[in-house]
């Protein structure tokens, strides 16, 4: 059965250079579900303002986009350079404290990184384009031999893969660019380099100090996330795999693997899950993708990801509009051969939701029915709807804007917001005036509507209803 409509998200990032009304205007019209504020790089002047602008665009528009606040986290970074370095293979450099480091030698932050390294580490700069390899330790310096040389540049990034990072999973940066981000009222916040499921939870304690909304996205880029995926997982809102630094830290080769069971895992569970980095790279400077960039891209919506990312390409690309083109092309492509997934997961503890979101997709298909409906106060019903991954169209329906903006990372979840009601009897018929008014239903269609009786409050769906727009 064709799509209706486009069912795999597409995230865009936003950066000062893409950050224009007509810029934002045109990647949402291309089929942006999703704006990225990366906060590792740019002001905070630079992010409010694009902010303004995706909600601005939003209005304007008529249909939700979500807020996605990336915090930086304990990345290593090189500290100032004066100018660009040629490192040479063979050429022996210093790698030390951002703040001790003598003419010559390779500044890193945070200070702690000579305390950190033995010899025999590597040290992977710019996603591993350059490597070192740690020879002799003193005093805090690391002397270092150039195993792989190439240019390197202040504030590019640095991995010392399986070497334990004595820093916080929010830094002091990081709690600041919090406060701001949830200021703006963004609706997810990207926590960069969990290693512990611990590290979501204490990101969820401070947004809920800061009494907002905002769910937690667990960024999976370090060999500790892997291995506490389950446990990181049950924390998390969302789930991104990060598949640079991952790639960087446990070797490109086993990526497209730990991929794929990120993506299951998320499925089995009901939560979003969006795939990430290098997508399209070629794309920053190209109108085209490579057929390589193509088909990554399609065998990620293939293994059931909610979401598909861009980075450069839309905030510094050359290309920004054509990527997400592209992206919304390349779904459509392949979205009809996505399988139903209707079984319950193996893995999870049964519960009323999560039959009754079997259930009603089982019955649209056995009547043919034009969408199902379901009303939910905070998403998580769409959300369980959603991880069938079913061929009918499907509305999520709230009363609360940031559950609206929320539900644009579901996959194939059209979310619309509807009034607030007083009992169920007038739940389904809002949910159907509001899908109609969407042209999605028109008068007459049959539709599955999914609600609880207990109306506008969380965890409370328990009814399955037939009925006639």
């Amino acid at each position: 059965m064709a799509s209706v409509i486009r069912r795999t998200k597409v995230v865009a990032t936003i950066g000062p250079a893409s950050s224009s009304r007509e810029r934002v205007h045109a990647l949402a019209a291309a089929g942006m579900d999703a704006a990225r504020l990366n906060l590792s790089h740019g002001t905070h002047d630079d992010h409010a303002r694009a902010a303004e602008t995706v909600r601005s665009v939003q209005d304007e528009l008529g249909r939700p986009l979500a807020l996605i606040a990336d915090l930086q986290g304990p990345k290593l970074r090189l500290g100032e350079l004066a100018a660009p370095r040629l490192l040479v293979p063979g050429e022996e450099v210093v790698v030390v404290g951002e703040h001790a480091a003598r003419d010559g030698e390779l500044p890193i932050a945070p200070e702690q990184v000579g305390e950190m390294l033995r010899p025999g580490n590597d040290v992977l700069i710019d996603d591993g384009l350059v490597r070192l390899a740690v020879e002799e330790v003193e005093a805090g310096r690391a002397r270092c031999r150039v195993l792989v040389g190439g240019e390197v540049s202040s504030h590019k990034g640095v991995n010392l893969p399986g070497v334990p990072i004595p820093v916080p999973s929010l830094t002091a940066k990081d709690l600041d660019d919090l406060d701001f981000a949830l200021g703006l009222g963004v609706d997810y916040v990207a926590l960069s380099f969990v290693r512990a499921a611990a590290d979501v939870r204490d990101l969820r304690a401070r947004i809920r100090d800061h009494d907002s909304p905002a769910r937690v996205i667990a960024k999976i880029e370090k060999a500790e996330a892997v291995d506490a995926l389950d446990e990181v997982l049950a924390e998390a809102d969302a789930l991104l795999v990060a598949r640079g630094d991952l790639g960087v830290e446990i070797g490109a080769a086993t990526v497209p693997l730990i991929q794929k069971q990120i993506i299951q895992r998320c499925l089995e569970i009901g939560k979003p899950v969006i795939t990430a980095t290098q997508m399209l790279e070629s794309m920053v400077e190209h109108a085209e993708p490579t057929r390589a960039e193509a088909s990554d891209v399609a065998n990620a919506i293939l293994d059931g990801t909610s979401a598909v990312m861009l980075s450069a390409e839309t905030a510094v690309g050359r290309f920004p509009v054509e990527a997400v083109r592209t992206m919304d092309s390349i779904a459509r492509a392949v979205e009809p051969a996505m399988g139903f997934r209707h079984q319950l997961p193996t893995r999870v503890e049964p519960d009323v939701r999560r039959a009754i979101a079997i259930a009603a997709t089982e019955l649209a298909e056995a009547l043919g029915a034009k969408a199902i409906l379901a009303a939910t106060a905070t998403g998580r019903t769409a959300s369980q709807i959603a991880r069938l991954r079913p061929p009918r169209p499907m509305i999520g329906l709230s009363h609360h804007q940031s559950a609206v903006q929320q539900m644009t990372l579901e996959w194939g979840v059209l979310p619309l917001l509807m009034p607030s009601t007083v009992d169920v009897e007038e739940l389904w018929a809002r949910s159907i005036e509001t899908a109609r008014a969407s042209g999605v239903v028109e008068r007459g269609d049959l539709v599955i509507l999914v609600a609880g009786t207990a109306v506008n409050l969380s965890g409370s769906t328990n009814v399955i209803k037939v009925e006639v727009a």
